[in-house]
């Protein structure tokens, strides 16, 4: 089964499987979704609602800068009776559930204020609209993934976030770990994992969540993360290695293993043959038209510490999802530079960090002024929020709706919120639901040959220049210094 979007803003496109596509949301009905409900109509409510959360929300800090203008306590003085009226209707309308809710935001004492809401959980209009914005989104995201409205560990760990009970909640999830395993339980709540955090850190204590949380509400780039709010920042800081590239002396091996094929699931095998230990693929290709063109195939993130001798870590991973000049950026163009000249054209296929690698190179405009970026593939990697410099790029998003990282970002595989215009976006749901296996290189190669191979050849069609006579093929080994 299968989504997509490739379209202008805000419409989308038929879905390879004749399921209604919105944003990854669609299929048959469920009960909470009874057949000839307008999923696309309900999709979009759940938008409109996230941003009427936005907009109570900025309400409530307009108020609260309005109601803590050090004038406002001067006027008192020249007209006592009407500036405590004053005084009183904005106090009523910050703090009481007529008005906003608990609402105080912005400045020393509206964060003060609302810092003491959140931790003794004080209602808030804005918060409430929100949560019923992302609820929505989860009763959608179930009209594909029954396990969130059936009864089971989702629909428990829902029922406690909702009932504001995080305690709770985590005993849910420790059961669901230990009577099926972590990664099955990650898993099953892949889909609408962004939805579910979102909504448990508007309810929970913890302040420090919340930024990211409403950046999920509004559909817009976080700078941290919704479970603890992290900042993308902090990781940085351990992120500063220059990147480097060396190429390795051919392997006669290692190149009779690779496939020369052409197609993505071929070039996603050739990712599974050169593993996670920091090493990518520059090919020399003549095109079926007599053209010379450049594949760049990177690969994921190295297995092992947060912190390695290669830039494929987790700190680099976590810090390429908000920032384009990351090391393994820097290394995979100075890579570039050594293999490809200036001018050329260059499809790039990314697995996982690989594909926001890919992503990052489009952004960067020294990049674009070199070489032509004609198209990004990215499989299984969180790059919903970036946006390449040169509007012909072709990007392509391929994901597992049970794979958790392409959720990083802040996006859902099944979000409401559609792709940019001319993005193609295809989405499916693997048999393999086990959490990291489904996000492994060599599974979706399996899947697109298998579960989806009509979106194989829909890529494939979009690669046929690349695909003709591999001339040459260059092993890079990168490293983070």
């Amino acid at each position: 089964m299968t989504t997509d979007s490739e379209a202008p803003a805000g419409t989308h496109g038929a879905p390879a499987d004749g399921v209604d596509g919105v944003g990854g949301v669609g299929g048959a009905a469920s009960e909470d979704c009874p057949e000839g409900v307008d999923t696309a109509s309900l999709a979009a409510v759940a938008r409109m609602l996230g941003e009427v959360a936005g907009v109570i929300r900025e309400a409530g800090r307009t108020v609260t800068a309005i109601a803590t203008d050090p004038q406002l306590a001067a006027s008192l003085g020249r007209s006592p009776r009407t500036g405590v009226r004053a005084v009183r209707a904005l106090a009523r309308t910050l703090t009481e559930p007529a008005g906003l809710g608990y609402a105080p935001d912005g400045g020393r004492v509206g964060r003060t204020a609302w810092l003491g809401g959140v931790l003794t959980s004080r209602e808030n209009l804005a918060v409430a609209v929100a949560v019923t914005s992302l609820k929505l989104r989860i009763r959608l995201c179930a009209v594909r993934h029954p396990e969130f409205i059936e009864d089971g560990p989702v629909r428990r760990l829902l029922g406690a976030i909702e009932a504001d009970r995080q305690t709770q909640a985590l005993r849910v999830f420790h059961r669901a770990v230990r009577a099926d395993g972590a990664e099955r339980a990650l898993a099953a709540l892949a889909p609408s994992l962004t939805e579910v955090m979102a909504w448990n850190a508007l309810v929970d204590e913890n302040p420090f969540n919340d930024a990211a949380a409403w950046c999920i509400v509004t559909g817009s780039r976080a700078e941290g993360d919704p479970l603890l709010g992290t900042s993308i920042g902090a990781w940085a800081r351990w992120d500063r290695g220059a990147g480097r590239a060396v190429a390795e002396p051919p392997d006669p091996a290692l190149l009779a293993a690779l496939d020369d094929g052409g197609g993505i699931s071929a070039h996603l095998r050739n990712l599974t043959a050169i593993g996670n230990d920091g090493r990518m693929i520059i090919q020399r290709v003549t095109g079926p038209d007599g053209v010379t063109r450049y594949l760049v195939l990177l690969a994921g993130m190295a297995f092992g510490l947060p912190r390695n001798a290669t830039p494929q870590d987790l700190v680099g991973a976590v810090t390429a999802v908000g920032r384009n000049d990351s090391p393994y950026t820097r290394a995979v163009r100075k890579a570039v530079a050594q293999t490809v000249p200036e001018g050329a054209s260059i499809a790039l296929i990314g697995h996982s960090q690989g594909g926001i690698a890919a992503m990052n190179l489009t952004e960067i405009p020294e990049v674009n002024q070199k070489w032509r970026l004609t198209h990004v593939v990215a499989v299984g990697s969180p790059i919903d929020f970036k946006r390449p410099r040169d509007p012909e790029t072709q990007v392509v998003s391929l994901v597992n709706e049970h794979d958790v990282v392409p959720n990083l970002e802040g996006r859902s595989p099944v979000s409401v919120f559609p792709v940019p215009a001319g993005w193609l976006e295809i989405t499916w749901v693997d048999p393999a639901h086990d959490f990291p296996m489904c996000h492994n290189v060599g599974v979706y190669a399996q899947s697109l040959d298998a579960v989806v191979p009509e979106a194989r050849d829909r890529v494939d069609a979009l690669l046929a220049p690349y695909r003709g006579v591999v001339e040459e093929t260059v092993v890079f080994r990168l490293h983070d210094r």
